[in-house]
């Protein structure tokens, strides 16, 4: 006999006695059940639930060591009986678990050969644009070639027979295409490998548009709109005035039309990110009505009170003078013209004059010399210096604020008899002549000297065709009614004032004005590069024997000059600057002969 089978026996003995012993329990509690005649049913109940509790656990005591492990069959084939339950369950699993390794390989196979590819993946399309299979600079050339054609391309306005174009490169509209790219290129880069190999499966399937962002200059375009809104022939005219010889010319309103700015501009913005091409719009308009004439509004706009023109010391500064303006007829007088339905009303206007000019507020606003040059001319010769004269006194007393600038034909006025101007030697077209005017260029080039010492800009100025000798050559500057023209410009801080005068046979020029801090010094250098001969003309005289010579013009050599501007500060060189090159034509001999 096995010794399993000797302790089965033992543990049943066991539990026969525990049985007995039980029973002999049971049978004392009876007896003490009915010796008590004072316990309640309460406490009976108590007991029996006592006494199955205990019995239950006897008994599970009991299986447990009377359980043994199933017993091994077949253990010459190795195999196992397995409960069903747990086959189930394998059976379940095992496949489960081969197609997840599946998965994860072929996941991580799709995945390494996405890794190492640098190009946008399949389904993917910007603006309607397929960018598929494409890198990066590939999708920003295709984009923008397409994208480029829109920008160009004129958008057609129609109202009724009335067409205009605007373009929307001029109002600054572009596509953001590098981020729409990047943004393309990111799709299946972005997570874990299986996130990403779902996106780009799906992707592929469902396809994926992406929308480039879009900009534009607002203020551009509703500039170009509004332009547009006054070009149309039925547009609103609102009234509106100028100014011509002297008179306030006033035009009246008219009833019309105009644009809805924002509705327009809301087609225009939608048709140029509208994937289909749209030829033209309609404008759209909405009845409006002109607004009246404004009488009182208008007078406020016009009228201006005169000016005088005054200085300060502290600071300095010069405050120039301004004329005025008003109406020549009474403004009630105005207003009844309003009464009279016209297209044009005009209104005489009145210039007002300021009791104190600019080159009248005296010379202590400018107490300093800036710069003085003269030259002289012959007395004898009255023609010529009565045109000095003239001229000179237009030019005197003249101030310029700073950033203004001096026209000598403006400032003049033009040569003519009327205005006292006599006839003298000129030169014209490269001869030497009689004209009206003659030594003028004397002036010009007498304050041209005086402005360069003054070490303003100068603007405009050209040499003579000869050289004049009233200056050194170089340093001329030769003016002609409607033709060359000598312009400077007052680029100091503070208001400048010429002080000329043309007594004795010297003509002067003095600028005066405020020294600066630091006040440079200036020296003009003007060299003689080289000489330009003159050559001899022949001309037959009849009057003259055949071989007899009689001399016309003496003739004199011409030259080349280079001149220099040099700035010194505290007699330190601090700039050398050209000014100009020069040519200056010889005069030739001219001989007379006989035939």
């Amino acid at each position: 006999m096995k010794t399993e089978d000797i302790e089965i026996k033992d543990n049943n003995s066991d539990i026969n006695e525990k049985k007995n012993n039980n029973s002999k329990t049971k049978i004392e509690i009876k007896e003490s059940k009915s010796n008590i005649n004072s316990e309640s049913t309460k406490n009976s109940e108590i007991l029996k639930k006592e006494n199955k509790e205990v019995k239950s656990n006897e008994e599970k005591k009991v299986k447990e060591e009377h359980y043994s492990p199933p017993s091994m069959k077949n253990l010459n084939n190795n195999k196992y009986d397995i409960p069903k339950k747990r086959h189930k369950l394998l059976f379940i699993l095992i496949p489960i678990l081969i197609f997840a390794l599946l998965v994860l390989i072929l996941s991580t196979v799709f995945a390494i050969i996405n890794i190492n590819n640098d190009k946008i993946i399949s389904g993917i399309s910007i603006y309607g644009i397929n960018v598929s299979d494409l890198t990066k600079d590939e999708a920003i050339s295709k984009i923008n070639s397409a994208l480029d054609e829109k920008i160009n391309s004129n958008i057609t306005l129609k109202h009724g027979d009335f067409e205009t174009t605007v373009l929307p490169s001029q109002f600054e509209a572009k596509f953001d295409v590098t981020s729409a790219v990047d943004s393309a290129y990111s799709i299946g880069r972005n997570s874990n490998i299986f996130v990403n190999n779902y996106t780009i499966l799906y992707t592929l399937f469902s396809k994926n548009d992406i929308e480039p962002n879009f900009t534009y200059n607002d203020e551009l375009l509703t500039n170009s709109l509004a332009e547009i809104n006054t070009n149309l022939p039925d547009a609103v005219v609102e009234s509106s005035y100028y100014i011509e010889d002297n008179n306030l010319i006033i035009t009246a309103g008219k009833d019309g039309v105009a644009v809805n700015i924002d509705e327009l501009k809301t087609q225009i913005i939608d048709s140029i990110k509208c994937k289909e091409t749209v030829n033209s719009i309609e404008i759209p308009v909405v009845e409006s009505l002109a607004k009246g004439i404004d009488m009182d509004g208008l007078y406020q706009e016009v009228h201006k009170d005169p000016v005088d023109a005054y200085y300060t010391t502290n600071p300095y500064v010069v405050h120039p003078h301004s004329n005025g303006i008003d109406f020549a007829i009474s403004l009630d007088e105005a207003k009844a013209m309003l009464n009279e339905q016209k297209d044009e009303y005009i209104i005489p206007l009145k210039t007002l004059y300021p009791n104190v000019t600019t080159d009248q507020i005296g010379t202590e606003a400018f107490p300093d010399l800036l710069s003085s040059f003269s030259s002289k001319y012959p007395t004898s010769n009255t023609n010529r210096a009565t045109n000095v004269r003239l001229c000179t006194n237009k030019i005197n007393g003249t101030v310029l604020m700073p950033g203004e600038s001096f026209s000598f034909n403006q400032r003049v006025g033009k040569r003519t008899a009327a205005a006292g101007y006599k006839a003298a030697t000129v030169y014209v077209g490269g001869k030497v002549s009689q004209g009206i005017g003659g030594g003028i260029c004397q002036v010009s080039s007498t304050l041209y000297n005086a402005v360069l010492l003054a070490n303003l800009e100068i603007v405009e100025r050209h040499n003579h065709y000869f050289n004049p000798g009233y200056v050194k050559a170089g340093t001329d500057a030769t003016v002609s009614w409607g033709g060359p023209d000598f312009v400077f410009k007052n680029n100091r801080d503070y208001p400048i004032r010429i002080v000329c005068s043309a007594t004795g046979g010297v003509n002067s020029f003095k600028i005066y004005g405020l020294k600066q801090d630091p006040e440079y010094e200036v020296v003009i250098e003007a060299n003689y590069i080289q000489s330009v001969p003159y050559k001899t003309e022949y001309q037959e005289d009849s009057s003259l024997q055949p071989g007899q010579q009689k001399v016309l013009e003496s003739g004199s050599n011409g030259c080349k000059t280079e001149t220099y501007k040099i700035v010194k500060l505290n007699g330190t060189v601090i700039s050398r600057t050209l000014l100009s090159k020069d040519t200056y034509n010889p005069h030739n001999r001219v001989i007379a002969v006989g035939k």
